[in-house]
């Protein structure tokens, strides 16, 4: 009789191998990290002895759960603004990554992170976060399998100043943990739209040199899909395949939005997909098409998504979701039957992350990844015995994941009898808690003015702080415009465009922004027609007025950033406590004047609307005394253009339209 490591003794084995056999009265044979033979009790305990026996004949034992997309670090910033929109929702964490997201940070992370996957039942989980290769080692220590991708972006990231740096990053973990008997790392280029084709490209490159997966987000939003077709002229599964992502072995997350043609094209690269319904219906992102997935064929895994956007780990969470939304998207209930969602969090989520030759079922051969489930609390019962199969339903429709008893991992216990083994969870969260102090306060101060979010959000340069302007009201443009084409003005440049500003108004007790501008200039051609656009924040404070003879000093600070992202973005970032609009359009000269700049514009107002035009002529510089100086040429200029000071309005445009 051969003399085995262990016996996991069962009351109800379930395998789901390929004939989704259950064994009732079962026992899982352990030898070593390895599953070594399976069957009745009575058969194996003639087959083997077993230095230990684990008695879990009043529990299932099944195979671990495959955790198929998650970001584990973020149990650190769990709970931190939720009910967002997903680019508001990025817009607030990027900078707060940047600014605490350090080895040490995702190392605590994720030990917090797997302690609550481990109760969950979960035994592998594929990861897309920053320092992978802290994750890697702490997650090794813990004793859990995993398939980490260090994220790759076009932009700097908490880990690399570009995505040339984090290449060399990327390939550094790759050296360091491929072959590893826990951890399998992987190449994560965040999403097409954080990427450039050439980081893909050099993505792809790197994975096949390794032989190694990439983990990726794909079509998540109808947005990111709307938004490749008008920039690429196709899906983001189609790009993604163009610059060889798909040649990988891929893991696609999310998908919620791709159509059969893409299912096809996935299926035929063997690329997995997670399918994350807590997350995608929190973000409002949608819900992943899983039935239609699944008569394509592809193999499609359930992930809980990143715990800041979940908000929780919870497998059992997720599969029940999975199987409820598959049935109200089809109108059907019999999509994804109860069997049908426990194959994709097991050997479904196993074919997803490409390593079910090793792991989601209970078979001789494969790893001893496998947890014991007590159902015989008041929420599960009574237990019906006229189908076995009962069981699946009972597993997906009624147990929660404080049902979970034991989990074994490479044949090595990480939870017996609800205790975890390889973590001290009350020193984690209380270091988690000292952590959330730091977030707290650097929060407190994002939010205690627009200039501080817009610091923190977008690459800020102050300007001039005085401004030398007036603004005069005309009936006709054309006796200025005939003015301008001589003596004494040289035009240095000439422009038309038409102006689309939006302000964002702040209570008028916050010292340091009055009002922030978000400005869309379309730039038009002889043709009328728009050339090129930009668009810009300018940040003004309260404004300081100085009246001269011939013109009003603007004193106040003044801060200009690109406006990276929409309108709509910003306001719900902003979050102001009024809105105005003024449409203009706007002629433009840059002259030249007694050897000093200015810029003149004839302004015609179409929101609100408003008669005749403006006449504008300003300049800004750093000093008060030069601001001055240049009053008295604006005087000048007015007399060499016709035009009296008499009719000057001493307010800006956004003020007019909020005066009526």
């Amino acid at each position: 009789m051969k003399q085995v490591d262990r016996f996991i003794h069962a009351g109800t084995v379930i395998t789901m191998n390929a004939s989704f056999d259950l064994i009732q009265d079962g026992i899982v044979v352990v030898d070593g990290a390895e599953i070594l033979d399976l069957g009745p009790a009575a058969e194996m305990q003639a087959k083997y002895s077993a230095v230990e026996t684990a008695d879990c004949r009043d529990q299932i034992v099944m195979p671990g759960m495959v955790n198929a997309h998650t970001h584990a670090a973020m149990t650190l910033l769990r709970g931190l603004n939720d009910d967002l929109r997903l680019d508001v929702w990025l817009g607030y964490l990027m900078p707060l990554e940047r600014e605490f997201v350090t080895p040490e940070f995702v190392s605590l992370g994720t030990q917090l992170a797997c302690a609550e996957m481990i109760r969950s039942g979960i035994t592998t989980f594929a990861d897309m976060y920053y320092h992978e290769p802290a994750v890697a080692k702490t997650t090794a220590e813990i004793g859990m399998r995993a398939l980490l991708g260090q994220t790759v972006l076009m932009f700097p990231t908490p880990d690399s100043p570009s995505w040339e740096a984090g290449i060399k990053f990327c390939r550094a973990f790759l050296e360091e943990w491929n072959g590893h008997e826990l951890i399998q790392p992987a190449v994560s280029p965040h999403a097409w739209y954080t990427a450039t084709p050439e980081l893909l490209q050099a993505c792809a490159k790197l994975a096949l040199e390794f032989d190694v997966p990439v983990h990726t987000h794909i079509s998540e939003t109808l947005l990111e899909v709307e938004n490749c077709r008008e920039q690429n002229d196709t899906t983001p599964v189609l790009w993604n395949e163009q610059n060889g992502i798909l040649e990988t072995k891929l893991l696609a997350a999310h998908c919620c939005h791709i159509n059969r043609q893409e299912m096809r094209v996935l299926k035929k690269h063997g690329s997995g997909i997670a399918h994350n319904p807590s997350s995608n219906l929190k973000l409002s992102s949608g819900i992943a098409p899983v039935p239609e997935m699944l008569e394509v064929g592809c193999n499609v895994g359930i992930g809980t998504d990143g715990p800041a956007s979940n908000n929780d780990l919870d497998m059992f969470e997720e599969v029940r979701l999975a199987a409820l939304l598959a049935k109200v998207v089809r109108h059907n209930p019999t999509d994804l039957p109860a069997r049908q969602a426990l194959e994709l969090a097991t050997i479904g989520g196993a074919k997803a992350v490409h390593m079910a030759d090793k792991i989601g079922s209970l078979e001789p051969g494969k790893l001893a990844d496998l947890i014991s489930i007590r159902l015989d609390g008041v929420h599960n019962w009574p237990h019906f015995s006229n189908n076995p199969e009962n069981v699946y339903s009972r597993l997906v429709y009624a147990a929660k994941s404080t049902d979970v008893v034991n989990v074994m991992i490479h044949g090595r216990w990480l939870l017996q009898d609800r205790a975890l083994q390889t973590i001290d969870e009350p020193t984690a969260m209380a270091k988690a808690a000292e952590v959330a102090a730091e977030i707290d306060a650097f929060v407190l101060r994002r939010e205690s003015s627009p200039y501080n979010k817009l610091i923190i959000l977008e690459a800020v340069e102050q300007e001039e702080a005085y401004e030398t302007q007036i603004k005069i009201p005309l009936q006709a443009a054309d006796p200025i415009i005939e003015k301008l084409k001589g003596e004494p003005f040289t035009i240095t440049k000439q422009t038309r465009y038409r102006q689309f500003d939006t302000y964002f108004m702040f209570d008028d007790a916050n010292p340091d922004a009055a009002r922030l501008r978000f400005r869309e200039d379309h730039y038009l051609g002889e043709d009328n027609q728009v050339e090129s656009s930009r668009s810009r924040l300018t940040l003004l404070g309260v404004t300081q007025l100085d009246e001269l003879q011939n013109s009003v000093m603007l004193s106040r600070t003044r801060f200009m950033a690109p406006a990276t992202r929409s309108l709509r973005f910003y306001r719900e970032y902003f979050t102001p406590d009024q809105e105005i609009e003024v449409n203009k359009e706007r002629r433009r000269w840059r002259v030249t004047y007694q050897e000093n700049d200015f810029a003149i514009n004839l302004d015609q107002v179409l929101k609100p609307e408003t008669e005749g035009w403006f006449l504008e002529i300003k300049s800004r510089t750093w000093s008060h005394a030069d601001a001055i100086r240049k009053a008295d040429l604006i005087g000048q200029m007015l007399a060499e253009l016709g035009v009296s000071d008499s009719e000057a309005i001493r307010k800006e445009y956004v003020e007019l339209a909020q005066n009526g």
